[in-house]
């Protein structure tokens, strides 16, 4: 009889534990950004902003833009690479485009320019498309969104987007470690 140790099962729950239970940051200095491995950086940060979020999403946009450039370069930049990795840019705009601005300021200043120039392209295209997505927009239904898939030329720069994509967390880590200053906040 396998032990439940060696149960794929117990791993991945175990794995969900760890993530769920995994130390939160509700503040940076020096030292605490200087303590956290690479590994968990990207988290910490991410965790972070979450935190000065809250419960407060319909004042995200001015909470993470009144945040330093380099909390908004990873925020942002992560949110682009999660969305387009998962559903492409339609999902993305869908989902949490109201950061594509920063995003594009993000990505060039953690040296994805690149991907900064494509996100720019993305965004023009929204903005031509909006007469004709802002019904799906409206509506705001699984099946509009599923729907609105094909009504874009935002699925023409996913494949771009895919073959352009360097491993991002490894800027945003470089990054971070060049700007640790961008990722101090003093106590209010």
């Amino acid at each position: 009889m396998e032990s439940k140790e060696s149960c794929p099962e117990f791993g991945l729950d175990r794995s969900i534990e760890e993530f769920e239970n995994r130390k939160k940051y509700t503040h940076f200095d020096q030292q605490t950004l200087y303590e956290i491995p690479d590994n968990d950086l990207e988290l910490a940060i991410l965790d972070y902003v979450d935190y000065k979020i809250g419960e407060d999403y319909e004042n995200k946009h001015s909470i993470v833009t009144n945040l330093s450039k380099g909390f908004q370069a990873v925020y942002t930049t992560w949110w682009v690479d999660a969305e387009v990795n998962n559903g492409g840019f339609n999902q993305y705009f869908w989902n949490c485009g109201q950061f594509a601005i920063e995003a594009i300021e993000g990505f060039r200043v953690i040296g994805a320019r690149k991907l900064s120039e494509l996100v720019k392209k993305a965004v023009e295209s929204v903005i031509e498309e909006i007469p004709e997505m802002k019904k799906y927009y409206k509506l705001n239904t699984p099946e509009a969104f599923s729907e609105s898939y094909d009504h874009t030329d935002l699925n023409k720069l996913d494949e771009q987007y895919y073959t352009l994509s360097e491993d991002l967390s490894v800027l945003r880590i470089k990054y971070i470690r060049a700007n640790p200053h961008l990722f101090f906040v003093k106590e209010e």
